[in-house]
């Protein structure tokens, strides 16, 4: 097996906190911009565009787009960017990171390991970046690398492969930890890096077999230590 260079990491579900969060508030809140004297139909419709977005998008070839481009299969009204901040407002409060993520990748670097992040949203990178900052973990990652500024999601390989592009690190020498079998495990196993999976995490199965699993980061460290 090659040497490890870089530890990369899905973001929701594996940095961040999974939260059980009600979709349709965070949809009010830009309804409540576009319609305030009846926001909920537009909220409906809003929640209904984001879920069919995203069968449309992962069906062709797992194409990205934007919170915009959401916002905009469903009204051409003026307001978007108003209704855009109050909808990223809204989710800011509910963002919380995994408590031993900071440690995490503190010993990871320390160790001389590269790091990286590879979320697939529709959110814009200042939003990720903020949320990042506030909590300590903006300045422990090498690269960060969000699907609103590309032009696929996870598992295409592209968008790995972009990463590496960045890190400037062979796929191979990269390890990737993420919560989904699919996007994360399936599709770094596809472009030749290992991959863990978080588990315990409500999201969809898939038959793909991880190199390793674990419940939380604070065993990642060791783990990739074992792998170099």
């Amino acid at each position: 097996m090659s040497r490890v260079d870089a530890v990369l990491f899905d973001w929701g579900g594996t940095l961040s906190e999974h939260r059980d969060v009600d979709l349709l508030e965070m949809w009010l809140a830009a309804a409540r911009v576009l319609a305030p004297d009846d926001p909920e139909p537009v909220a409906q419709q809003l929640l209904a565009a984001e879920d069919h977005w995203w069968r449309v998008h992962v069906a062709d070839g797992d194409r990205s787009g934007t919170t915009e481009d959401l916002l905009r299969s469903v009204t051409e009204e003026t307001g978007l960017d108003a209704a855009a901040a109050a909808y990223h407002s809204a989710w800011g409060e509910t963002v919380a990171h995994d408590p031993y993520a900071v440690d995490c990748l503190s010993a990871l670097r320390a160790g001389g390991l590269r790091t990286g992040l590879l979320s697939n949203t529709h959110w814009p990178r200042d939003l990720h970046d903020a949320w990042l900052e506030r909590d300590g973990l903006l300045d422990l990652l090498d690269v960060r690398m969000y699907t609103s500024e590309m032009t696929h999601m996870k598992p295409h390989p592209e968008a790995f492969l972009a990463l590496c592009r960045e890190l400037d690190v062979a796929p191979e020498r990269c390890v990737f930890v993420g919560d989904r079998p699919r996007d994360d495990v399936a599709g770094a196993k596809g472009v030749g890096m290992r991959a863990v999976l978080m588990t315990g995490r409500p999201v969809p199965a898939s038959d793909v077999v991880p190199d390793a699993t674990l419940p939380d980061l604070r065993g990642l460290p060791e783990l990739v230590a074992s792998w170099r």
